[in-house]
């Protein structure tokens, strides 16, 4: 009986260590959450490659950028208030910024390109924004690269050019169009970046309104571009489902979230993988077989991401004593 109270603080002494393993594993898994996001919106991003090269079989360019990036502002605004979110628009001069280049130039180029161009290699074009992006991010917002990071951005330098190929390459004004959408979405990202920096913004809210915003002149050009509606087969609707629902209100969440909690250029560089996986499904579902060329250049941008995911989650952990003289573990 005399035992029972030792029985008793010892439990009392040993839930602040679970508590804090608690606390610590709860830590981990928020610093790993925007890797998360990230190796989500690759998977979504990248097959949506061939979903929109498939949608466009039954529809005008500008019909399908406007219907996906409309439909799915509409959905994200629906979700606003069932979320208990703001309605009303914050910052609304870069909300605009934003949408006029994340949604009208990004999707409405990136729709136009693929009209003539393979969605493999449009896919990689349009990926050179990780690049536009970080002469941005180092003009604009001050941000650096070291060590591992710049030998990441060599091999995946080198791995775009091999999987580009200029040398051989066919189709210049569908390619530009590409190149010009990575330009526009790599400015889309810098503006992200300076107005979450300025104003304390809801992030569903602002994707709904960049989304709303940007997607008013694409419709306007569908409207006076169009000739015919689209051909609402099954194919068609789900490939605009996809786009509404994955691509645009899933994918944007995510970008912006990730690009909230890692610095610009990292972030870019991050997501170079959406174009190997769009490469890999094009060849397996559209028969868009990569070269030689090709596959030494996936390889090598799969290589420069995985330097920087390393360079990205491993912490520099300092040892700390505390005044028992147990060592104790801190993030960076």
């Amino acid at each position: 009986m005399r035992e029972e109270p030792h029985d008793k603080e010892a439990e009392r002494g040993a839930r602040p260590l679970l508590s804090g393993s608690s606390r610590s594993s709860k830590r981990g898994l928020i610093r790993y959450l925007p890797l998360l996001a990230l190796a989500l919106l690759a998977l979504i991003w990248g097959y949506n490659w061939v979903v929109m090269k498939q949608g466009l079989r039954y529809s005008q360019p500008f019909t399908f950028a406007a219907l996906r990036s409309f439909l799915g502002a509409v959905t994200l605004f629906m979700l606003l208030p069932i979320l208990r979110k703001p309605l009303r628009p914050k910052a609304l001069g870069l909300t605009l910024a934003l949408g006029l280049l994340q949604t009208t130039g990004f999707v409405g180029l990136v729709m136009w390109a693929l009209v003539s161009g393979g969605a493999g290699k449009t896919s990689v074009l349009v990926y050179t924004m990780p690049f536009w992006l970080l002469l941005m991010a180092w003009i604009i917002l001050g941000e650096r690269l070291h060590d591992l990071q710049w030998v990441a951005v060599g091999a995946a330098f080198v791995g775009l050019i091999l999987i580009l190929a200029p040398w051989h390459l066919q189709g210049g004004f569908s390619s530009f169009l590409a190149v010009a959408g990575g330009f526009c979405w790599a400015a889309s990202a810098v503006v992200a970046k300076i107005l979450r920096r300025r104003h304390e913004v809801d992030l569903l809210s602002l994707t709904a309104w960049q989304m709303l915003l940007g997607s008013i002149p694409l419709i306007l050009i569908a409207v006076l571009a169009a000739h015919g509606t689209p051909v609402w087969s099954g194919t068609f609707i789900w490939a605009l489902a996809f786009n509404v629902i994955l691509a645009n209100a899933v994918g944007w969440v995510l970008w912006l979230y990730f690009l909230h909690k890692l610095p610009a250029g990292r972030a870019g560089i991050g997501s170079l993988a959406a174009p190997v996986i769009g490469v890999l499904a094009a060849w397996i579902q559209l028969g868009e077989r990569p070269g030689p060329s090709e596959a030494v250049g996936m390889a090598l941008v799969v290589g420069a991401l995985i330097l920087m995911t390393v360079r990205a989650i491993i912490p520099r952990y300092t040892a700390k004593r505390d005044p028992d003289g147990a060592e104790e573990v801190a993030g960076p």
